[in-house]
């Protein structure tokens, strides 16, 4: 499993539409799903819930819960639907998320978070995966951080996802929690040095290439956030730069190998919006990008935009350079 550039786990953005989008661009970038709870995979609708389409792969199922029963059950199902990975979420610290006991709040629990992965381990071949922080709250010590990891890896688990942020619990919103609490990237990599033989993957405020290649000198895998959503072509950066891959679709080549996916999703009632608002940072730092942002937004990003919109706004991208988009459309 080649993890060395990952695209984490994102609510409201990593949905099918969007890994599949972002497939278009990358073909060796590791996509996971938006967390998905255990107890709605178990009693929920699992096919609108986790079916996927092939060419996503490689892809990850991210699941949050504190039951090792569940959590099992929920594992054996995410294998059966064909995904690559299974992801436990340690780290989401929002309110409603600690409310129903998964997420960041266990790391207070390393004992339990030990039971749960040892069942998901059982209950399934695929790997199991963990992504968590550094800490919580007033809990921030390396030695503290070191112990939970160490607990954890006590039952098997090989793979450490790492947001180089501690978590504050109830007393930021989510989008706080990205920004205020400092980074600490020292912390990762002390935690690698400790830990040589797991696969420790770093995530938390990486946005660029270079950023990229100076924590792969210290870690084993990079994922990347919200540079990834707001700046999909970045990824077209890393499969040439990171991956050695040179045959780089340009980004109107993008859209036009998204058409027959849209034209197919249509098909079985995907509204034109659900798919087409992944797309508005494809042309971010290219000439035109504020008229592509704005023309989705007012006529492919609504509830009932028409696909034939798509067909006239391709007509003119085409003809535009490929590092620019067309200035205007008609």
């Amino acid at each position: 499993m080649n993890r060395k550039v990952s695209v984490a786990p994102m609510m409201d953005c990593t949905d099918r539409h969007e890994r599949y989008f972002l497939r278009l661009i990358s073909k060796n970038t590791f996509l996971y799903t938006e967390m998905i709870v255990d107890e709605a995979i178990n009693r929920g609708d699992k096919k609108k819930l986790l079916e996927f389409n092939i060419n996503e792969k490689p892809v990850a199922l991210q699941i949050g819960g504190s039951s090792p029963k569940l959590l099992a059950e929920a594992s054996k199902i995410g294998e059966d639907f064909g995904y690559d990975e299974i992801n436990l979420n340690l780290g989401c610290p929002s309110k409603k998320v600690e409310k129903n006991k998964f997420g960041a709040c266990l790391m207070k629990e390393p004992n339990l978070v030990a039971d749960c992965l040892s069942k998901m381990q059982a209950s399934t071949n695929l790997p199991i995966t963990i992504k968590t922080r550094i800490g919580y709250d007033n809990v921030e010590d390396y030695e503290n951080f070191h112990n939970f990891i160490s607990t954890l890896k006590s039952t098997g688990i090989k793979t450490f996802i790492i947001h180089a942020r501690k978590a504050m619990l109830g007393k930021f919103t989510p989008k706080q929690n990205l920004n205020i609490p400092p980074l600490k990237y020292d912390y990762v990599y002390k935690l690698k040095k400790d830990f040589p033989n797991e696969e420790i993957i770093i995530n938390g405020g990486i946005t660029s290439v270079d950023e990229i290649n100076e924590h792969l000198k210290k870690t084993d895998g990079v994922m990347i956030g919200r540079a990834a959503y707001h700046t999909p072509y970045l990824l077209a950066d890393i499969e040439k730069e990171i991956f050695q891959n040179e045959k780089i679709p340009s980004r109107q080549e993008v859209i036009e190998n998204l058409i027959p996916y849209v034209k197919e999703e249509l098909k079985k009632g995907t509204r034109l919006n659900q798919i087409m608002r992944h797309t508005l940072g494809l042309f971010h730092g290219q000439t035109g990008s504020n008229f592509w942002k704005r023309y989705l937004s007012e006529n492919l990003c609504v509830r009932d935009a028409d696909i034939k919109k798509i067909d006239h706004i391709m007509d003119k991208v085409k003809l535009a350079p490929q590092t620019r988009l067309a200035g205007q459309i008609d």
